[in-house]
């Protein structure tokens, strides 16, 4: 095999099944689904998970736990990257963390943490820092700036307009009618 072999025959995807287009290519006339029957016919009720009555994948894994959805996402840096990457007095943002290629993924909260050893004098500003960290980087003479927790999600609660608008429907609706039989 030489190198300008090893992509041969590697597609990017497979093309769709062209189905009812004759006899002779093995998917004609019935489409591949036989002949009558309940899943012959559109609409048939197939689940998308049926595995041919064998135990479906999501009922034999087991479930354990909970997944919070509402949980923040936290990023962390040590400080031995930290000292890695910036020079002597440099402010330390998150985003020049970015822009250094130490927290490119996606997250809410940014915690520093306590792993590696820490040599130069480093403005740290972060959500969270862990108890190694804050002592590690005020030993070396740095300084640390706690930014605020992103906001979190709260339901609105019923302006007035909202209120009297629900009240007077009750009202309309407790009314007694006038119609006559």
């Amino acid at each position: 095999m030489s190198l300008n072999e090893i992509n041969e025959g590697i597609e990017g995807y497979r093309s769709t099944k062209r189905l009812g287009r004759g006899v002779g290519s093995g998917q004609g006339k019935t489409s591949g689904r036989g002949h009558k029957g309940q899943y012959a016919l559109s609409g048939s009720p197939q689940s998308l998970v049926f595995q041919g009555g064998t135990m479906p994948l999501y009922r034999r894994i087991p479930k354990r736990g909970f997944n919070n959805k509402f949980a923040y996402q936290v990023g962390e840096v040590n400080v031995g990257d930290l000292d890695a990457v910036y020079e002597s007095g440099e402010e330390v943002t998150p985003a020049s963390l970015r822009s250094k290629d130490l927290a490119k993924y996606r997250y809410d909260i940014l915690k520093v943490l306590g792993h590696g050893e820490i040599t130069k004098k480093l403005k740290v500003a972060a959500h969270r820092f862990s108890a190694v960290a804050r002592e590690k980087i005020e030993k070396a003479g740095g300084e640390i700036i706690e930014l605020p927790m992103p906001a979190p999600v709260v339901k609105q609660k019923p302006t007035a307009k909202s209120k009297s608008a629900v009240a007077a429907k009750s009202a309309a609706k407790s009314k007694p009618s006038t119609k006559k039989k």
